[in-house]
């Protein structure tokens, strides 16, 4: 590429940042503003919407609602679509297509929908079971699906999975040990996008929550705002806050160098052998 080639894709490069940025950060801007507005026309700033964020006992357990199920949900998805991708493109790669269209088909499906479908579900849980807002994790679980699924399947895609199966269980590897000592460790960067995707939408889901009757923190957080504006806005710009900073955090762990490909596959540090399991 020639000097000035790369001169134009650096100025198109910050041209687009520039866009973009101003697009996503004025109307948080504004809603920061909004936030820290005191009363008056020429009133000082006053951090009392933020301040007063802890204040009200049904956002904080809200808050509190929405991080468990942030994590449950990331786990719960990893730990059922991983080995399942894993495993069908080892044993039965021919049902692929099929595993993809299953796990993509809650893109097609309006959200109002698979709430008609999972209510007498959640009914059943709710009088047989619990009535645990924790619950919802179920149903979050489909919601993540197509966005986990497309992020897992470019990490598998960019490894030879099956000649790297192969090697960690001829030196005596059970599965599990291939599964966390080889396949996890080549794909980071792939489940941190899955599992950053998963924890961004529980954290803004509301019409799950809200048709189903549970507070939520996005739910929290439009019943707050009949009642104070201030708080409400500046509990939804605390809650972007931390989706970026998660975001940042996960960027900066996704820098750090995986082991490659043959030494995952021979090194024993990562493998657990028979003889020493």
């Amino acid at each position: 590429m020639s000097r000035r080639n790369r001169m134009r894709t650096q100025v198109l490069r910050v041209i687009a940042l520039v866009v973009f940025g101003l697009f996503f950060l004025t109307p948080i801007a504004a809603m920061f503003e909004f936030s820290t507005r005191g009363n008056g026309l020429n009133a000082a700033r006053t951090w009392v919407a933020w301040t007063s964020i802890l204040t009200y006992p049904d956002l904080t357990d809200a808050i509190k609602a929405s991080l468990a199920l942030a994590a449950i949900t990331s786990v719960a998805m990893l730990l059922l679509l991983l080995p399942t991708m894993v495993w069908v493109r080892l044993r039965i790669p021919a049902i692929k297509a099929t595993i993809e269209f299953i796990c993509l088909l809650p893109l097609t499906i309006p959200a109002i929908v698979l709430i008609v479908g999972l209510s007498p579900i959640y009914y059943w849980i709710a009088l047989n079971v619990s009535d645990n807002i924790l619950t919802l994790a179920f149903g979050y679980v489909i919601l993540v699906l197509p966005y986990a699924y497309r992020s897992l399947d470019a990490g598998l895609s960019s490894i030879d999975v099956k000649t790297l199966t192969e090697a960690a269980r001829s030196l005596g590897a059970s599965w599990p040990a291939v599964m966390w000592r080889i396949i996890v460790p080549n794909i980071p960067v792939a489940i941190l996008n899955a599992l950053l995707l998963s924890v961004a939408l529980v954290l803004g889901e509301y019409t799950f929550a809200n048709l189903l009757n549970y507070t939520n923190l996005q739910v929290a957080i439009a019943l707050l705002g009949r009642a104070n504006a201030g708080v409400s806005i500046s509990t939804a710009v605390a809650s972007l806050l931390f989706a970026f900073i998660l975001l940042m955090v996960i960027s900066f762990v996704g820098r750090r160098r995986a082991p490659s490909l043959t030494a995952a596959a021979t090194d024993p540090q990562y493998l657990t052998a028979g003889q020493r399991t």
